[in-house]
């Protein structure tokens, strides 16, 4: 830790008088602990160098000739093709479809996931109802079950919403569950020690002490929702990202199919991006290390 992170935690760590002298409360986001290192570059493009040293090593590789490009296309090959898909409109046309299907999943699956992990957590009643049929869902594959929501809801985007939700719901449900019932019991009886009632300790102690779990579920829940788009793409869909990588395979257009992991890759460290946007935002009030 710098100098000035090491200051800005020994201020955290005590109080400031106030101008009446009296003595008041340090807000932790004013002092928080600063990383070594916090002012070089920007932590978001820090985070771009593994994937750059990657991107070199192919390109040097390829240049090289140790890569066949029959089979592994160099980038800038990958890149030329993803221009020109994207000029054609067939990669945006495609990726707007996809992305309909992925909203509409993570919808319904954030929706039905948080009201379980709510009823179930701060209910025995609701435990004992909605837990034992979620572990059996987390149990079975999510991709066994496609062949059933299309036999009860034909090919159409309607089955292919559910599996999305049905991943988005597992993985949102599991983590926010289990942050409920892990918020540090002493933080309950304080509260309860000082007169709190039930509604305000769940707004005020409980859900805040879960939020770092649901957004962990979140990060893991969005990277779900692409793996269950791609399954469920390549089965009889008329468009998307999936339907475009059945037929770049079924033709060989490797390159095409690189072009397709690139996006998916962009989606997913979007996704994750966000995720960690609002954790950001949101867990302003939690000091946790940060890395040295």
């Amino acid at each position: 830790m710098t100098m000035d992170g090491a200051i800005d935690a020994a201020a955290v760590g005590r109080q400031r008088p106030a101008d009446d002298g009296t003595v008041g409360l340090v807000d932790p986001r004013a002092y928080a602990v600063r990383p070594a290192g916090a002012g070089a570059l920007p932590r978001w493009l820090q985070r771009l160098l593994g994937p750059a040293l990657l991107l070199a090593a192919w390109q040097l590789l390829t240049l090289a000739q140790v890569f066949d490009p029959r089979t592994t296309p160099a980038p800038l090959t990958v890149l030329r093709t993803a221009a020109e898909l994207a000029a054609s409109g067939a990669l945006l046309d495609n990726l707007a479809a996809s992305l309909q299907l992925v909203v509409k999943g993570l919808a319904l699956g954030l929706s039905l996931g948080l009201a379980a992990a709510v009823a179930s957590g701060l209910s025995r009643a609701g435990e004992n109802i909605i837990d034992a049929n979620m572990e059996v869902l987390r149990a079975v594959p999510n991709f066994a079950l496609l062949p059933i929501l299309i036999a009860w809801f034909g090919i159409d985007d309607v089955s292919k919403v559910l599996l999305i939700a049905l991943h988005v719901v597992v993985c949102v449900y599991i983590n926010t569950y289990s942050a409920i019932r892990n918020v540090d019991a002493g933080l309950i009886e304080a509260a309860r020690t000082f007169g709190v009632g039930q509604r305000e300790l769940i707004a005020a102690v409980i859900l805040p002490g879960a939020l770092p779990g649901f957004l962990v579920g979140l990060r893991m829940a969005l990277t779900g929702a692409w793996l269950s788009l791609i399954f469920a793409e390549t089965i009889n869909a008329p468009v998307g990202l999936g339907r475009m990588m059945s037929d770049a395979r079924e033709y060989f257009r490797v390159d095409v199919i690189f072009v397709l992991l690139a996006v998916y890759a962009l989606l997913g460290l979007a996704s994750l991006a966000f995720v960690r946007y609002l954790e950001a935002r949101l867990l302003v009030w939690r000091r946790a290390f940060d890395g040295a």
